[in-house]
């Protein structure tokens, strides 16, 4: 073998063929090709693919002369669908040049007007992908890496050149199903569909979709390089390429006709040109609508359930078979997809959506053949609940006039029954529905939620007059019970959800405000006494108790009955508790509530009454939060909490940073915006309740903020006359009136600042002084204890020298009978009384 790779001189070969002349030189010429493609028939080395380049070019040229040219260059191009062969692992790295640069010669030979040459060229390409070993190979050599083509047929841009030559194979069906055949194998990578992309390959692709082609893969083969495309390149710029209408009609004419093909490979290439559809849907630029192609897609996901004489369908037939199952699902999301296009609402209107989807929202009464199985049945019946909640605030009037809030009312009661039904869980839409009703609930739950949104009254009084109330209050008290025991986000989304639906009916009602607070009031304060770690580690919990206190303030406040039996369950002490964690997302609404709550005497006393973890006291959590809501806004304030800047004490950073703008009188300014957006004001309004003296449990740092929070209506107003003084000056001078009396303003706010400041001092003052008569107060006591500790050792000494030492006990003795002569009266009794000091038959010296 190696004799007789020197007997191959690939220079003289090139040079040979690119003389011409006699008919001897082109049988020399003929001769030395065949002698090559033997030679190299188990496939090209990577030091010669350059030669063999050129060799294949010349090949070329002298085909475009002769036509006897043809089979060798065919041949040549054969060998390409072979693997590389390698001496060195880094032959693959140092021939990449070359090798790349010989991938994209050969794919310009497509410009030769040669049909056995394209077609051989694009099986080369096929070959890539699945190319089989050689039985024999050079010896020393290897072949290369699987993938190693295929990455140098991507660097040299073989995908785009291809995409380019279906312009020259238009007329000519096998040749263009092969560069299709190629494309497809090139288009299981990233790279190469980027490749076709920008080249405007998306929509040439799309407009050869309904070639005449009997076979049927024109269609198959168009369709998967087009959901590749959009898989892996760019979909926003695929989708680009795609919404034109004539693309669209071609999309739309290819459907059609498989739509009624009764083979196998008919209905899934249909369910794939169905994924195309939806994946264009998404985009608002499309037009499904006005191509007619939406109009199609929704007839056919509603006339199975809604019997309509459309010529559209006519002849079509559901055969309940795997594939139709797919496309009724396929057809459900594109209407989920159509409802959020305003210009759809007609045409989802006409073709009777709301009533095909509610035929679903029933228990399958039926299953097996002819019909879905149990199984499809709930998946469809979960599809459709979805894509309801989708339609439903599209279509109120046509929801409304199906009773369609009846129907869901009745299904939810299904749902509460004790019926055996054993939920198959399929699907994204079944999940933690599993051997339950609870995602038959969830999805219900959440159609109602999407019209009650509305906010329409129509909706609510419906919803109402059916005892909608009540039902939904069993319904979230059985999904509270149920969390207890398992939780899951299904429950967790109706609980949510029910609270919304709850908010939404009852506000501004107090009549269904007193409905609710039978049974509503316990159910909240029970979502109240939520586990503050939970609460802080969980979002979904956290947005369960936001709903909840949306519904409280929705639900309880303005109506007296219910605000007494919310205080009377100790509401007002769970608030605080909460208020206490300092959640950031909470408290601004709890803060809300409480102001709203404040009006009520019960409330005051609750709050006054109230003691958190360290005996805190309400005021406390208020002053607290109060520092903590400066120090987010960064307004300024020294390290014992007191005012800094006495002309605007209250400015936050942002404040600061502001340009004068002028605004309109209209157009509240920052300073008015930020009363409500921040927490302040409220905090203030509870203390307007509360009072600002006698408050227990203050520090003196509490006091200091207290003294502002005091002044914050006189500090906001001065603030406000400083921004309108600022935006006078900026566009024109005042008169002197004018200025005198805004200069007045602002040393009065000043003023203000300096007394308030003057107050945060003494009570410092008073703190030191008190902590400073604390410490003198302790150092007595100590040393008093000091002193009893002296006076105890000394009569502990003197206790042991009586017992060691008898003079000291004779001494001692004297000093006691001293003492007992100078304790008796001095006055003369008559016969006075003897008392001895002695106790007799003493023998101890104790």
């Amino acid at each position: 073998q190696d004799t007789q790779s020197r007997s191959v001189d690939l220079n003289h070969i090139i040079t040979l063929l690119g003389d011409s002349g006699s008919k001897d030189l082109e049988k020399e010429q003929l001769k030395t090709l065949k002698k090559v493609v033997k030679h190299f028939e188990n496939g090209f080395p990577l030091k010669d693919v350059a030669q063999i380049t050129d060799i294949l070019n010349l090949c070329a040229e002298r085909m475009c002369e002769q036509e006897v040219f043809t089979e060798p260059l065919c041949e040549l191009i054969k060998l390409f669908g072979l693997p590389f062969l390698k001496r060195k692992s880094s032959d693959e790295a140092n021939y990449s040049v070359e090798v790349s640069q010989s991938i994209t010669q050969l794919a310009y030979l497509m410009s030769l007007q040669s049909s056995q040459v394209r077609i051989q060229i694009c099986k080369s390409v096929v070959n890539f992908f699945n190319a089989e070993l050689p039985g024999k190979l050079l010896s020393g050599y290897q072949p290369t890496s699987p993938n190693y083509k295929i990455q140098m047929a991507e660097i040299g841009g073989l995908a785009e050149i291809l995409v380019l030559s279906l312009k020259l194979v238009e007329n000519q069906l096998t040749e263009k199903l092969w560069v299709l055949k190629a494309l497809q194998h090139l288009s299981t990578s990233g790279e190469s569909c980027e490749q076709i992309v920008h080249v405007q390959g998306a929509s040439r692709l799309c407009l050869c979709l309904n070639g005449a082609d009997p076979s049927g893969q024109l269609l198959f083969r168009s369709s998967d390089i087009l959901w590749n495309l959009l898989e892996k390149a760019s979909k926003e710029e695929a989708v680009y390429q795609l919404r034109s209408l004539e693309c669209v009609h071609a999309l739309k004419e290819a459907f059609v006709e498989l739509v009624f093909g009764f083979r196998h490979c008919d209905h899934q290439l249909r369910n794939d040109l169905l994924v195309i559809a939806t994946l264009l849907a998404e985009s608002p630029a499309v037009p499904l609508i006005e191509s007619g192609f939406a109009k199609i897609l929704i007839v056919l996901a509603t006339c199975t359930e809604v019997k309509l004489h459309n010529p559209l369908v006519k002849g079509f037939k559901l055969t309940y078979c795997y594939e139709d199952f797919e496309m009724k699902k396929l057809l459900f999301n594109i209407i989920g997809i159509l409802s959020k296009d305003p210009s759809a609402a007609q045409l989802l209107n006409e073709n009777h959506v709301i009533p095909a989807l509610l035929y679903y929202v029933k228990q399958n009464q039926r299953s097996g053949f002819p019909d879905w199985s149990a199984a499809q049945y709930e998946e469809l019946q979960l599809h459709a609940l979805a894509v309801l909640a989708s339609v439903a605030p599209l279509l109120v009037d046509k929801y409304l006039s199906c009773q369609a809030n009846t129907v869901l009312l009745a299904f939810l009661e299904w749902c509460m029954s004790q019926d055996t039904f054993f939920g198959r869980g399929n699907s994204f839409h079944g999940t933690g529905g599993r051997g339950t009703k609870i995602a038959q609930m969830r999805y219900s739950v959440r159609v109602l939620r999407s019209v009650a949104a509305l906010y329409e009254d129509a909706v609510s009084n419906s919803l109402c007059d059916q005892g909608a109330i009540s039902q939904l209050l069993d319904i979230l008290k059985y999904a509270a019970d149920k969390s207890k025991e398992k939780e899951n986000i299904a429950l967790l989304d109706i609980q949510i959800d029910i609270l919304f639906i709850l908010s939404v009916l009852c506000e501004d009602d107090n009549d269904r405000k007193e409905l609710f607070s039978c049974e509503g009031i316990g159910i909240l304060v029970s979502y109240l006494k939520m586990d503050p770690m939970t609460l802080c580690s969980d979002i979904d919990h956290n947005c369960l108790l936001l709903s909840a206190l949306d519904c409280l303030w929705s639900c309880v406040i303005g109506c007296c009955l219910a605000e007494e039996s919310f205080i009377e369950k100790q509401g007002v002490f769970l608030l605080l508790d909460l208020l206490a964690v300092q959640e950031n997302n909470l408290c601004n609404i709890i803060l809300g509530i409480l102001v709203e709550f404040s009006d009520n005497p019960k409330t005051i006393l609750h709050m006054g009454i109230w003691r958190g973890k360290r005996g805190q006291t309400a005021a406390n959590v208020l002053i607290q939060l109060w520092r903590k809501e400066e120090r987010d806004l960064g307004v300024k304030r020294d390290q014992y909490g007191k005012i800094v800047d006495t002309k605007r004490p209250l400015i936050t950073s942002f404040q600061r940073e502001q340009k004068v703008i002028p605004l309109p009188a209209s157009c509240p300014s920052f300073s008015i915006n930020e009363i409500s957006e921040s927490i302040r004001a409220k905090i203030y309004s509870l203390f307007c309740k509360l009072g600002f003296e006698n408050l227990p449990g203050l520090s003196a740092k509490d006091v200091v903020t207290l003294a502002i929070i005091q002044h914050f209506i006189d500090f906001k107003i001065g603030e406000v006359w400083s921004e309108i003084s600022a935006e006078i000056k900026e566009e024109f001078r005042p008169v002197t009136s004018d200025e005198r009396a805004l200069k007045l303003i602002s040393e009065l706010s000043e003023n203000t600042g300096r007394m308030v400041l003057g107050l945060q001092t003494e009570a410092l003052e008073r703190q030191h002084h008190q902590e400073i008569q604390e410490e003198k107060d302790i150092y007595e006591e100590i040393q008093a204890t000091q002193n009893q500790k002296e006076m105890i050792n000394k009569s502990w000494k003197n206790f042991l020298a009586r017992t060691s030492n008898y003079e000291a006990l004779k001494k001692a003795k004297m000093h006691q009978r001293t003492l007992i002569e100078a304790s008796r009266s001095k006055a003369k009794l008559y016969d006075p009384p003897e008392h001895s000091t002695d106790i007799p038959k003493l023998h101890t010296t104790v």
